[in-house]
């Protein structure tokens, strides 16, 4: 940690102003290779594919967001090597169909590697599952196929692109091949939060309680035994299609991660549910893009991750809002609590009908979810001389332009040593300020560890722009790829490897 500390208040309060003034950007791109010693630097070696990518897609207008033409789930959100995945998939008009499998990474800019072809499978028409109690719908579809998972299958997101032959329409299924060994950093992928927004096949996401389009209350559940419809909010990104969030928010980052070579492995929501052991397998966990629903059990075994000396990277916004709790009977959750204090989130009405109760998310992070929750601003410099700005000509005052948004921390938790290392006031629009004040923090762990809190969803579209990617537009925007964004990152990821100096 800086020697030098700087008062919460001080800073939220100063807000410096010049705060939404930007230095000069440095660009930089993900290199042309690997150039790290992690055991996925020989895997993005190997040939690699844009074929992964979705050439040809059709939504219906009607729901808004299925793909009936072909559309389909998996039976695991995350899966070891010698394990069985079941894919469950519709057509309609009935028609045979392909499904490719894919690894996803950096492979020389490729961004993916076919790992296996499955079928022709005769492809038949499934029933839209009824509307269960709470609003669920929980679709039991035979199994189309089986996947034996392959003992050379590295760690990692996979997605099976799925391809009816009647059209060529496709659409993906999603999944992580996960391990159980040391690793240096550990990726969780944020699908609680996918399956929360997932509106399949019309208005059933976490948010639709019959009546309101964006609705936070309870009694609502979600399961994962049913397709991923295309996103539902702040752009337009075929590639959803079937994949949750993941290219819009997480993509960017595995993609320069691996580029760089880290040593890396992957895991799921649910495995930091119901792993607590496997977190303590890397120095360093990471949160990433939009990580909003976390049962208690995720919090609190990230919270014993951190006490046992793991570091903590937040690269994400909105996380550890809503609480869920998990009903393996339906593969699925709900919405049962808020992680904040009441009132905390103004602009949610029905969030009021939940219980507020500690732990608070801040608690946790160093800062949460607050006042209006949304807006955008530039990563303001608050703190040149921190390490985290070590090797980025960053002065006081300097900001990424569009950096932080749709989704942001604020609130920062009265935690020793915490430090607040960039704020800056939010806004609805360049020039129009809706109130919020954003905080990025850093605090110290007991074992020479400590968690980062970047207070953005979108802080990977600083890291990279891999094939496929939409930038988002609301509130602000940000500008790609930053050299700046880039040595922040590394100062955090190599401090997380090789601990405090």
């Amino acid at each position: 940690m800086s020697s030098k500390r700087v008062s919460r208040r001080g800073l939220l309060q100063g807000a410096l102003a010049g705060s939404l003034a930007a230095s000069a950007p440095v660009i930089a791109r993900a290199g042309a290779k690997t150039t790290g010693t992690g055991p996925l630097v020989e895997e993005n070696r190997r040939p690699g594919t844009r074929d992964w990518l979705l050439s040809n897609t059709r939504i219906d207008p009607a729901t808004k967001y299925r793909s009936p033409a072909i559309e389909g789930y998996v039976s695991h959100t995350s899966i070891r090597a010698g394990e069985t995945l079941t894919l469950h998939v519709s057509t309609n008009p009935a028609s045979a169909f392909t499904v490719d499998v894919y690894r996803l990474g950096y492979y020389g800019g490729d961004g993916g590697r076919l790992m296996r072809r499955l079928g022709t499978f005769q492809g038949e028409t499934q029933p839209d599952p009824d509307v269960g109690p709470k609003r669920l719908r929980n679709c039991q579809w035979p199994a189309c196929a089986e996947l034996t998972i392959p003992d050379d299958w590295p760690s990692g997101y996979y997605v099976g692109k799925l391809t009816a032959e009647a059209e060529g329409l496709q659409s993906y299924v999603v999944f992580i091949v996960r391990d159980d060994r040391q690793a240096d950093l550990l990726f969780q992928a944020s699908d609680h939060t996918w399956q929360a927004y997932n509106r399949w096949p019309t208005q059933f996401a976490l948010y639709d309680d019959g009546e309101a389009q964006w609705y936070w209350g309870g009694d609502v559940q979600v399961s994962f035994n049913r397709p991923y419809g295309k996103y539902c909010q702040i752009l337009d990104q075929p590639l959803s299609i079937g994949s949750g969030e993941l290219f819009l928010w997480e993509f960017p980052f595995v993609y320069w991660l691996e580029a760089a070579g880290y040593d890396v492995t992957y895991i799921s929501n649910q495995d930091t549910h119901h792993d607590a052991a496997g977190l303590q397998r890397a120095r360093g966990f990471l949160s990433v893009g939009h990580d909003e629903y976390w049962t208690i059990e995720m919090f609190r075994n990230v919270e014993a991750a951190i006490a046992a000396g793991t570091s903590v990277g937040f690269f994400s916004g909105n996380a550890i809002c809503g609480r869920v709790a998990w009903d393996p009977a339906v593969r699925g959750f709900e919405r049962v609590g808020v992680y904040g204090p009441p009132g905390g989130m103004r602009d949610f009405v029905a969030m009021k009908s939940l219980p507020h109760e500690r732990p608070y998310a801040n608690e946790l992070i160093g800062a949460h979810s607050t006042g209006v929750v949304t807006g955008g601003a530039d990563f303001v410099c608050t703190m040149p001389e921190h390490w985290i700005y070590a090797g980025t000509d960053m002065k006081a005052g300097d900001g990424i332009p569009g950096l932080i948004g749709w989704e942001w921390h604020g609130d920062p938790a009265p935690i020793p040593g915490l430090e607040v290392v960039s704020t800056a006031p939010t806004q609805n629009a360049p020039g129009k300020p809706n109130g919020g004040q954003f905080t990025a923090t850093v605090y110290p762990g007991p074992k020479d560890n400590f968690v980062f809190a970047a207070s953005t969803c979108w802080w990977a579209d600083g890291l990279s722009e891999p094939p496929g990617y939409v930038r988002p537009k609301v509130y602000t925007e940000p500008k790609g790829p930053d050299g700046r964004v880039q040595q922040i990152t590394r100062n955090v990821l190599d401090r997380m490897i090789r601990g405090a100096v």
